[in-house]
């Protein structure tokens, strides 16, 4: 298992042991608010669909949906305890995971409220966060993004908000695919409109305002919902080719089928940047794996937020308090988090990928940029921050997407 340090592995072990007479199965300690009564139970490689049905016998009565595009998976609800341990032992189960809750990493107490909603978008205004990442320098040399793909994976996003409409170019609901991905939250319409709000006359500007942008609904109108779903989201991703995802949602525990795919969307040349968390301790997962750009939150002075989650595994800092954005429907909110600091970075990736690879950042010499490039490359154009290099609370320091496209 690949973590970002030796520190986090520790962690891991300390946080998430597994209990019961088959670890796999069982809900680790530290788990907390994040367990949910469904699993996920990973098939080998080649089992047929029939022969699921058939390993799963009676517990197909438990079968919530099923997983076929990259993994191959069956989400199983309100299964008993014992029939998952001996489902476990069957020679075509790779491994039983468990379906865990996964949170929108806005604060709760101002999502709640809606921010300062608006129903009519005023005269446009620079916020001050894209302000602060310089983003819209980059857009006096001709680069807004265009046409970079970014997904979305939250709440959905408002599909009929005049600023980010135009904009989004594709849909898709892990949660029931026969609906909408339209936010009935508002948090993934914040979200989106950091990073590609429209630069027209009115509301907000994001960071790419030319991207486009794919509404991704993995959370429901709480503001959360089952890591299933948002491996599917993932998956759904690669399967269309998107640039860049932002994931500002997290979970404390390290689920291996979560890993992986972020680990595949990576392979397929997918950037991903995912909020560190609020709660001020360990960075939460995925933001924490190293295929992941984990991003903290700073204030409008440049000072990391006390609520910001911090570690080895923050990559670099970005605003993340008092942001004014779209919100659902048509309104705007100001809200705060690392959900808001996560598609800041986002929108600096789209901008820098926007921009032709010089043979001196281009490791791989294909002529193309790779996530681990673009990580690099924010991170060697990122304001310094707090002490000197790289530390845990702003990581290599606040993202600069018009240093990074220089």
């Amino acid at each position: 298992m690949n973590y970002k340090t030796f520190g986090g592995l520790l962690a891991v072990l300390v946080l998430f042991t597994g209990v019961g007479a088959f670890a796999f199965v069982g809900v680790a300690q530290g788990e907390g608010e994040n367990a949910s009564n469904r699993k996920i139970v990973v098939f080998k490689e080649g089992v047929s669909d029939s022969e699921k049905d058939a390993v799963l016998g009676a517990l197909s009565q438990n079968r919530i949906k099923r997983l076929t595009r990259a993994l191959s998976a069956d989400v199983l609800e309100n299964a008993d305890a014992s029939k998952l341990g001996e489902l476990a032992k069957n020679p075509k189960v790779k491994r039983i995971d468990n379906d865990v809750i996964v949170y929108a990493l806005s604060r709760t107490e101002e999502l709640a409220k809606g921010g300062s909603q608006v129903g009519v978008a005023a005269a446009q205004v620079l916020p001050w966060g894209i302000d602060r990442i310089d983003a819209e320098l980059v857009w006096l040399t001709g680069n807004s993004a265009n046409p970079i793909k970014v997904g979305v994976i939250d709440t959905g996003i408002s599909l009929s908000h005049p600023d980010l409409a135009s904009n989004i170019k594709g849909s898709y609901n892990a949660i029931s695919t026969k609906r909408s991905a339209n936010d009935d939250n508002g948090h993934g319409s914040h979200v989106a409109g950091i990073v590609a709000a429209l630069n027209n006359t009115a509301g907000v500007v994001g960071g790419a305002p030319q991207a486009d942008l794919y509404a991704i609904k993995a959370l429901s109108a709480s503001g959360s919902g089952y890591l299933s779903d948002v491996i599917e989201s993932i998956d759904w991703a690669i399967f269309k080719k998107l640039n860049v995802i932002n994931m500002s949602l997290g979970t404390t525990a390290d689920v291996q089928s979560f890993h992986d795919a972020v680990i595949r969307a990576n392979n397929a040349g997918i950037t991903v940047v995912a909020a560190a968390g609020n709660s001020g301790g360990a960075v939460n997962y995925p933001g924490a794996y190293n295929e992941v750009i984990g991003v903290s939150a700073t204030d409008s002075t440049n000072t990391i937020a006390s609520w910001s989650s911090r570690g080895p595994e923050v990559d670099l800092a970005a605003p993340g308090v008092s942001i004014y954005s779209t919100y659902k429907g048509s309104g705007y909110a100001t809200l705060s988090g690392t959900s808001m600091a996560s598609p800041h970075v986002a929108a600096a990736a789209a901008l820098l990928m926007n921009r032709t690879i010089r043979p001196s950042e281009d490791a791989n010499t294909n002529g193309k940029w790779e996530p681990a490039e673009i990580k690099a490359r924010l991170q060697s154009t990122a304001t310094d921050l707090g002490a000197t290099g790289a530390d845990p609370l702003y990581g290599a320091g606040l993202v600069n997407a018009f240093a990074a496209v220089q």
